[in-house]
């Protein structure tokens, strides 16, 4: 795998890895290098300050732990934080973000899913995409 996946290798992977376990809502990935959405599932939109809070979570994540992350007009609380995985949850929805070389893997989940499918999913997509140098 490499930079030059196309789209539709990059949707296929959301559908089949993540949307597939039913369990996340919503999911994208999102380019280190361009601080930029590669793809999205269908209506998953995420604007450039959102974009860039998320890499800060990785970048200061003590920030993340004292403040929570503000997302979709919902403060999440911290779950975890560090170098490669964040995750934030508010009541009953959540957020996990996994970070790979070139790559943050966003997911989220909403009530009635389980936390714990959604949160290994994207760490076996972000797992695969480490194997592959990405």
């Amino acid at each position: 795998m490499s930079d030059t996946l196309k789209f539709s290798e990059y949707q296929d992977l959301l559908t089949q890895s993540l949307l597939a376990t039913n369990h996340v809502q919503d999911c994208a990935i999102i380019s280190l290098k361009n601080a930029s959405v590669v793809t999205a599932s269908l209506g998953f939109k995420l604007e450039q300050g959102q974009i860039n809070a998320f890499l800060n979570a990785f970048n200061q994540p003590s920030n993340f732990r004292d403040e929570g992350l503000y997302f979709k007009n919902i403060t999440y609380s911290c779950v975890r934080a560090d170098r490669y995985s964040v995750y934030g949850k508010h009541e009953n929805v959540g957020l996990v973000l996994v970070k790979t070389g070139s790559y943050v893997i966003c997911a989220t989940y909403r009530e009635g899913m389980y936390p714990s499918v959604c949160v290994e999913a994207a760490e076996k997509l972000g797992d695969y995409f480490k194997s592959k140098g990405v």
